[in-house]
C-alpha cells in the first residue's frame, strides 16, 4: 500500500510564502494566506514542499479503505502558473456557490486561478467559510 506523501512539516510558512516567485503569486499567496487566516481562525501549516493547509481532516480512501491519511481542511498552493484553492468544492453548497467566483478552471480536487483579480474575494471568503464549517468528515486528497 502506497503512504501519504503530502504531510504536514514545521517549515515556516511565511518564509515559504516570502520566498515564492514570481512575485505576483507571491503577493496573492501572502493575501491568501490573511483571508484563511482570517475566515478559519487558525495558523497555517506547509504541507509537503508547497501547500499551505489550515486544520485537517482524517480520510479514508472510498476506493481501498487499507488506505487512510490525513489531509487539509482548507489549503492553497501558490504554484508558478497559477494559484490551487483545496476543499472548496467538496460539498454540495460550495460547488452550488462556486459559478459565482469569476474565472476559474477545476481540477479533481481543487479550483485553480491565475490572479486574485479574477475572482470575488467575498465569494471566496464564504467558499473557505463553507469548507471550514463543515462536519468532520473524511475528506479525499
Amino acid at each position: 500500500m502506497a503512504e501519504q506523501k503530502t504531510l504536514p512539516t514545521d517549515a515556516d510558512v511565511v518564509a515559504f510564502l516570502d520566498a515564492v516567485t514570481p512575485a505576483r503569486r507571491r503577493v496573492d499567496g501572502l493575501a491568501l494566506d490573511l483571508l484563511f487566516r482570517e475566515v478559519t481562525g487558525a495558523e497555517p501549516v506547509l504541507w509537503g514542499p508547497t501547500m499551505v493547509g489550515y486544520g485537517s481532516n482524517e480520510y479514508v480512501s472510498p476506493s481501498d479503505p487499507r488506505r487512510r491519511g490525513s489531509w487539509p481542511r482548507v489549503a492553497f498552493s501558490p504554484r508558478k502558473a497559477q494559484l490551487s484553492l483545496y476543499g472548496l468544492k467538496d460539498l454540495s453548497e460550495g460547488k452550488a456557490l462556486l459559478p459565482r467566483l469569476g474565472r476559474y478552471t477545476e481540477g479533481a480536487g481543487c479550483v485553480y486561478v491565475k490572479t486574485l483579480d479574477d475572482i470575488d474575494r467575498a465569494v471566496l471568503r464564504e467558499l473557505i467559510a463553507i469548507a471550514w464549517d463543515r462536519p468532520e468528515k473524511p475528506a479525499q486528497p
